[in-house]
């Protein structure tokens, strides 16, 4: 499959918001989105949010989750036609590796816990040790 512009992209994902309403009769959120283009959460949230700042979707948060609308799709012949995506990919990355780091950190503290714990217990268990070699009083 070859690499998509971010103009083809904007069609695709307006293109997705209008079938995955018109199959479902309610607005689509950003994970069906997703499944529909084969996109990651990530990458689809990444272009919603570039298209809302365009004025061509409108994202909105609600009890019921975040919905997708089409505000304006004449804007999107307003979109570059050729554009370089390098910049989502970066931001992808480096967002991933943000969470690795993340995660990195909580499992040296869980290690950290799990060995002041073992610590705490040969403590006690020598002190017991130490009170019935000495016996009661």
């Amino acid at each position: 499959m070859e690499k998509k512009d971010s103009y083809t992209t904007s069609h695709l994902i307006v293109a997705a918001i209008r079938v995955l309403d018109h199959q479902k009769g309610v607005p689509p959120d950003i994970e069906t989105l997703g499944q529909a283009l084969s996109f990651s959460t990530e990458e689809s949230l990444f272009f919603c949010r570039r298209l809302e700042k365009a004025g061509i979707i409108a994202v909105v948060e609600s009890a019921f989750g975040t919905k997708l609308f089409i505000r304006d799709h004449l804007e999107l012949e307003k979109l570059p036609r050729t554009e370089h995506d390098a910049p989502i990919k970066d931001d992808i990355e480096k967002f991933m590796s943000q969470k690795q780091d993340q995660f990195k950190e909580i499992e040296s503290i869980k290690a950290k816990q799990d060995q002041k714990k073992k610590d705490l217990f040969a403590e006690i268990e020598q002190r017991l040790k130490d009170k019935i070699k000495i016996g009661p009083k």
